[in-house]
């Protein structure tokens, strides 16, 4: 356990020596203030059935900073280190594969909340100045910050295991981006292919990314969702596991 919380400190640490992990938050801060100041604008003289802290989750911009930041913040990760030729000195080190893993997933994991964290500031200027009590309800935050938090640590993980498959960051971030937004586009496969009924269609409602997302911000906790972000995030760590003990076989 020490050496995992010294691996994960360590990693970290490392985002805030450059200047990449301050542009990630302040661009992420921007985007999610301009988002909600074109909502607010647009519904100025329009009611909505839907608070605004829900329909923040419809719009792309929650998006858009998810599967952008994500391949960002991952692709360092292994990849900087193979780059650097400290990677056989770390893995050579008295520490176990799985706790580098899992020390760097960590440290990308804390790192992707901390960079959400100007989002509570928004729900507490919305509750300030408007009428809405959802704004600030313990369970729209809480099941709010529970779907980001597990939709962040499967993208986290594939990020992870992108990093591990090259030596270069540029080509770790292109594997990631394309996982992500695969993974983001099976949201939709169920309204192309006009499934309405069946096991088709019970599959794509599972996978459906901004469905969830919009019942986590309704304080709504499915565990299918649940589920199924754990299982993603669960088999990208073992495979990068697995990419990593491959370096003995060669």
């Amino acid at each position: 356990m020490p050496v995992y919380l010294t691996l994960t400190r360590r990693e970290l640490a490392a985002y805030f020596v450059s200047l990449t992990g301050y542009v990630i938050i302040a661009v992420a801060t921007f985007l999610v203030g301009l988002s909600f100041a074109l909502l607010l604008t647009k519904l100025h003289d329009a009611a909505t059935p839907l608070p605004v802290t829900e329909l923040f989750f419809q719009t792309p911009f929650f998006w858009l900073i998810l599967l952008v930041a994500t391949p960002v913040i991952t692709m360092r990760l292994f990849a900087q280190e193979k780059f650097s030729g400290t990677y056989e000195t770390l893995m050579t080190a008295p520490v176990g594969d799985g706790q580098v893993v899992l020390a760097k997933f960590t440290a990308a994991w804390l790192f992707y909340l901390l960079m959400w964290l100007p989002l509570l500031a928004t729900f507490l200027l919305l509750r300030r100045y408007s009428s809405d009590p959802a704004a600030l309800d313990a369970g729209t935050i809480g099941g709010t910050f529970l779907g980001i938090g597990l939709i962040g640590a499967a993208f986290m993980a594939v990020g992870l295991f992108a990093s591990a498959l090259s030596r270069s960051q540029i080509v770790a971030a292109m594997i990631c981006l394309a996982g992500v937004v695969s993974l983001f586009l099976l949201s939709f496969m169920g309204d192309r292919v006009n499934l309405n009924s069946g096991w088709h269609a019970t599959l794509f409602a599972y996978v459906d990314m901004p469905d969830h997302m919009g019942d986590f911000a309704r304080g709504l906790v499915d565990t299918r969702a649940v589920a199924y972000y754990l299982s993603l995030t669960i088999l990208f760590l073992f495979l990068t596991l697995r990419v990593v003990e491959s370096r003995r076989w060669k």
